[in-house]
């Protein structure tokens, strides 16, 4: 007699979810959880950046420490995401004992719960569970996904070559960017890299492409404004290691990220290098191509959609409209105005009349309005500031350029968050 799972969709909006451990299977877990509304909590002593980002935005209580009983208290699910064979069972057993489904990362055949792979649009979201293994279940889902996904054009389905691809093709690809492989100095298989854009933190906005590749990589390397669903549609075998940079918090080096996609590619394997946004507004992509290339590694870039227009449209602002703006400009504000680091000429754009977006800019949003101010920016000019865009946390706090930093502080908004500055912001006002 077999025991077939029995398919349900839990509705955990407000219900509390334990989740133990804090390394990368609960990064990749917790986002799901987090857009069913789940009331979560976090069992680890550590957490990766990612994580800690997730904490600092409230989203989500963190209990430092290892794993006690009293965790279970009022718990419809527990995920462990532990690497400790006797601590999970321990976890689980608990678990069990309390009526309570538990879902195991380490041993699934031991656990009571199975997270299938899921492709979500819209309000559509597709389960597959594979029989307990879970290729077979992301091949049937990945099927799936692309019959929801197939457009209307079947020429438009046929594979295309690019500029970003040219190195693709000079390594010799004939199909699949994952295949390309191309040989190193000692003989041995050199894998490569593709650069990706995820896009502004809508999961159904990073393009076909580069939701392709993601499904074809061995690793990904994320960092902390991708959409957290995306990771938790990656296969389980895939090794994803968090290069989160946290303003003002933990973070890695830049050097250190340029490094994990060279060794990783070198030992032959295929990297995506996730990126929030675009890989070159403002991503340091162009620095991680380059330390690819000075290795001999072939570089793939997949354009993504950039949060500078993306969270404008997303909160009712175009950053152009007829007689209103005709040029728009985008600006980090990560570095003070007066600064001598900064590269930006402020006082030149506080001349210009079209719209200002800027990025990274919160820090130092009250000396850069001032700054605008002095040089000749009118105090008046509509203002806005666009928190996490695209999500379903997205903010939008509307003001005037002499009082968005004062705003912008009493209202707490926080990273990440863009800030767009002319009339634009009241164009499409009814």
């Amino acid at each position: 007699m077999t025991s077939n799972p029995y398919p349900l969709g839990l509705r955990l909006a407000g219900r509390r979810v334990v989740v133990v451990g804090g390394g990368a299977v609960a990064t990749r877990r917790v986002p799901a959880l987090l857009d069913a509304g789940a009331d979560v909590l976090l069992v680890a002593p550590e957490l990766t950046p990612a994580l800690r980002a997730q904490v600092d935005a409230g989203r989500l209580h963190w209990v430092p420490r290892r794993f006690a009983v009293e965790d279970l208290d009022g718990a419809w699910l527990v995920q462990v995401a532990i690497d400790d064979p006797m601590a999970a069972a321990s976890v689980s057993a608990l678990a069990a004992e309390r009526r309570i489904f538990c879902v195991r990362a380490d041993d699934r055949t031991a656990a009571t719960a199975w997270t299938p792979a899921v492709t979500r649009h819209g309000p559509v979201t597709v389960a597959v569970l594979g029989g307990g293994d879970p290729r077979r279940a992301m091949t049937v889902r990945d099927a799936i996904r692309d019959l929801l996904a197939v457009r209307l054009a079947p020429e438009r389905l046929a594979p295309t070559q690019s500029g970003s691809d040219a190195a693709a093709a000079m390594a010799g690809a004939a199909g699949s960017d994952a295949s390309t492989a191309t040989a190193g100095a000692a003989g041995r298989q050199v894998g490569r890299v593709a650069l990706v854009g995820a896009g502004p933190g809508d999961p159904e906005l990073i393009t076909v492409k580069g939701w392709r590749l993601l499904t074809e990589a061995d690793v990904v390397v994320a960092d902390r404004l991708v959409p957290g669903l995306l990771l938790d549609e990656l296969r389980p075998d895939i090794e994803l290691v968090d290069a989160s940079k946290i303003p003002y918090g933990p973070s890695r080096a830049q050097e250190e990220i340029n490094q994990i996609l060279v060794d990783r590619a070198l030992a032959g394997a295929f990297v995506v290098r996730l990126k929030g946004g675009d890989p070159y507004v403002f991503g340091r992509g162009g620095e991680e191509l380059l330390a690819c290339a000075a290795a001999g590694v072939p570089v793939t870039v997949v354009p993504g959609v950039t949060s500078s227009i993306a969270a404008a449209s997303a909160a009712g602002i175009p950053v152009t409209h007829r007689g209103v703006a005709h040029e728009f400009t985008v600006v980090s504000g990560h570095v003070a105005p007066d600064s001598p680091a900064s590269l930006v000429r402020w006082d030149a754009l506080a001349g210009l009349r079209g719209t200002l977006v800027i990025l990274m800019g919160l820090k130092n949003l009250a000396a850069i309005s001032e700054t605008l101010i002095a040089h000749g920016r009118p105090p008046q000019t509509p203002a806005a500031v666009v928190q996490e865009g695209t999500t379903g946390a997205q903010r939008v706090l509307r003001s005037t350029l002499g009082a968005v930093a004062a705003d912008t502080l009493a209202a707490d908004v926080r990273p990440p968050a863009v800030v767009v500055l002319g009339d634009v912001v009241g164009a499409l006002d009814g």
